[in-house]
């Protein structure tokens, strides 16, 4: 088959960019010449971040419901007309052979249009508890892509594959090693290294628990990775001068090979990205769960390597009290890093992005 045009639509946050975009080049890898067109939200980072992966991305005009405010929803019902009627026009325009929805604003428009026109559809779960727009798109999906066993209470089980989280091709070829990450970040070799990430946006209390006990986790001779999102930065930074040689802290860190290579232990959100890099790269791992996904998914996502002895939890408004001495508990215990590192190796899916592209192609064909 010649010619094969495929539509990526989703996006937000790096957990659905990400990939989104490590099944686009799994999919030009495996049947050159294909076309791909992103479809991400105006405004959310995806509309950088897929560009700079050299992809072509057009955005939509839409926004989710407002929790917080909820007069800011009155429009929402012409925007979704509006997003619906702009997605229906970018698939008559494109004339995909097969549309994926990665999650994400995005994610919902596009595959609903494509699915009322009889055009193939193909949804990456990456959670462990799918949420509401996948559950009703995956009644007409030709297949679901999932991460996690016992998916079958969310979707019809005969379109259920289970595939793992496709991840960014250096991680799941994890090259570097601790030597090479730990000369990036300008760190020592000497001492145990924790890697401390909230996702690509930042998490308040893992920053804000990290920040108030920064001096008692100096006084157990480690250094710190510490990736804080933008909001926190400037803050963690002004906290962090006087260790300025032991502690390395960044917004957002794109290299995450190198952070991984250079760690011995990591603290992070449960979003699926997340867990599913920590399982190749096999680090000691503490998740505080973001507590408002959809559902609580992040929990859900975090447990699954708990049950395994593979991780540790601690809730996320009992990171100030419980999260560092936790993390202490680890580092001075050898063998249950030895453990965990083990136990997430058993859980590492290397080749989700081609699973997922393979079984594109597959429904592409199949028309």
């Amino acid at each position: 088959m010649s010619g094969l045009r495929v539509i990526i639509a989703g996006g937000g946050t790096g957990g659905h960019i990400f990939p989104a975009v490590a099944i686009g080049h799994a999919l030009q890898r495996l049947m050159p010449g294909t076309q791909l067109l992103f479809a991400g939200a105006k405004g959310k980072m995806e509309m950088e971040k897929v560009p700079d992966e050299g992809f072509e991305i057009i955005g939509l005009d839409i926004a989710g419901f407002n929790r917080s405010d909820i007069f800011k929803n009155i429009s929402l019902p012409f925007k979704l007309l509006k997003t619906r009627m702009q997605a229906g026009s970018i698939i008559k325009d494109f004339k995909p052979s097969a549309i994926v929805g990665v999650g994400g604003y995005a994610s919902f428009p596009i595959l609903i249009a494509g699915q009322s026109m009889n055009i193939p559809t193909l949804i990456q779960e990456q959670n462990s508890f799918a949420g509401k727009s996948n559950k009703i798109l995956g009644k007409k999906a030709r297949a679901v892509c999932v991460a996690y066993e016992g998916m079958s209470q969310f979707f019809p089980k005969d379109k259920i594959i289970l595939t793992g989280n496709p991840v960014r091709k250096n991680i799941s070829e994890m090259s570097k090693s601790r030597e090479e990450g730990r000369e990036w970040f300008g760190l020592s070799e000497g001492g145990k290294t924790i890697l401390v990430i909230g996702g690509s946006l930042g998490a308040k209390s893992i920053n804000e628990s990290i920040d108030s006990h920064l001096g008692e986790i100096m006084k157990e001779d480690v250094q710190l990775i510490w990736q804080t999102g933008k909001p926190y930065f400037e803050t963690a930074r002004r906290t962090a001068a006087e260790y300025s040689q032991r502690v390395k802290v960044f917004d957002f860190i794109s290299d995450m090979d190198a952070a991984y290579a250079a760690a011995d232990m990591v603290v992070s959100r449960a979003g699926a990205l997340a867990i599913a890099e920590l399982c190749i790269a096999a680090k000691p791992v503490i998740f505080v769960p973001y507590p408002f996904a959809a559902e609580d998914h992040q929990t859900s996502n975090a447990m699954a390597l708990v049950k395994h002895h593979a991780a540790l939890i601690v809730k996320d408004n009992e990171a100030q009290s419980q999260l560092v001495e936790k993390l202490k508990m680890v580092l001075h215990d050898n063998q249950m890093q030895e453990l965990m590192s083990q136990n997430l190796k058993t859980m590492a899916v290397k080749d989700a992005d081609e699973r997922i592209a393979n079984k594109v192609i597959e429904i592409a064909k199949a028309g």
